[in-house]
């Protein structure tokens, strides 16, 4: 199902199992990420081997067709990092303009348009909607850089998957500090896997 507006631009596949799914390309800024049934996207040791688990096949469509209206990305050090130590070829985002948000002297990945340093959110945002035009500004992660861009009222949706696994502990997927946000659910979409995908938009 998709609440979207008729006047906002969209992709639309369609899923054998589930018929059609629906994304918006307009700008927005999103949080697309996965998270367990009891609300941790990684382990302490950021760790995310309970998502690997279940491979990607079934995922590939519906992550294409939302990076097709990225154009600009926004993470935090440890999800970066986590790319770098899986080598220069998982870096899928091409030539996307994206900011790391950190204090340490990391490295660049050859190919790719990244700047590091430690901006504020609210300067990382306009620089990241100025390069993203009229595409979506995706906030990859981890959960307290999303926390900080919803707690500045800068986050427009969440897009969570989740996935039938209960950790018990780990990182949290969105740890606000601003109060109870309210939050419209716009569409949803589920996997054979059990896995299921919410798109929530934020309300102030």
């Amino acid at each position: 199902m998709s609440g979207l507006p008729d006047h906002v631009p969209r992709i639309t596949i369609r899923l054998p199992w589930h018929g059609e799914a629906v994304y918006r390309v307009a700008m927005s800024t999103q949080y697309y990420v996965a998270s367990t049934v009891d609300g941790f996207i990684a382990d302490n040791d950021d760790g995310i081997d309970w998502l690997l688990d279940f491979g990607f096949d079934e995922f590939t469509a519906h992550f294409d067709a939302f990076l097709a209206g990225v154009g600009a990305i926004v993470m935090g050090s440890a999800t970066y990092e986590y790319i770098l130590g899986e080598g220069p070829s998982s870096w899928s985002y091409g030539s996307v303009p994206t900011w790391v948000l950190t204090t340490r002297d990391l490295p660049g990945i050859e190919g790719a348009r990244i700047e590091i340093g430690p901006l504020p959110v609210a300067e990382a945002h306009a620089r990241a909607t100025a390069a993203a035009g009229d595409r979506n500004v995706w906030v990859v992660g981890g959960g307290s850089v999303a926390a900080q861009f919803a707690d500045a009222g800068l986050l427009d949706e969440v897009l969570v998957t989740v996935v039938p696994v209960f950790l018990g502990e780990g990182k949290r997927l969105l740890p606000v500090t601003s109060g109870p946000r309210r939050a419209r659910l716009e569409g949803s979409t589920p996997f054979p896997s059990g896995c299921i995908e919410l798109r929530y938009a934020l309300g102030s």
